[in-house]
């Protein structure tokens, strides 16, 4: 009988800590990619700092306009991430 509790204390220990944030970042990763819109400054996963241009929801890209000139890269949930820093209005 303690053996089960402490198995069954174990499993929600391990939901709350770790299955539960993924589910919420996935969550949030996902409702990103459907609000991204132009004028979002965003940073790649690679490094790259921009301002999204152009998003075509039909071929999955956006269009990137950085100090370097203009990127054309696919959307997915790894490869932008949106920092609330980086638009608020100042």
């Amino acid at each position: 009988m303690n053996n089960s509790f402490f198995i069954l204390g174990i499993l929600l220990v391990t939901y709350f800590f770790i299955i539960r944030p993924q589910l919420n970042q996935s969550k949030a990763e996902k409702k990103f990619k459907t609000e991204l819109k132009r004028g979002d400054r965003i940073v790649t996963i690679g490094g790259i700092y921009g301002t999204v241009n152009d998003v075509n929801n039909k071929e999955k890209t956006c269009i990137i306009a950085t100090m370097a000139g203009k990127i054309k890269i696919n959307i997915s949930a790894i490869s932008i991430s949106k920092t609330s820093k980086l638009n608020e209005k100042k």
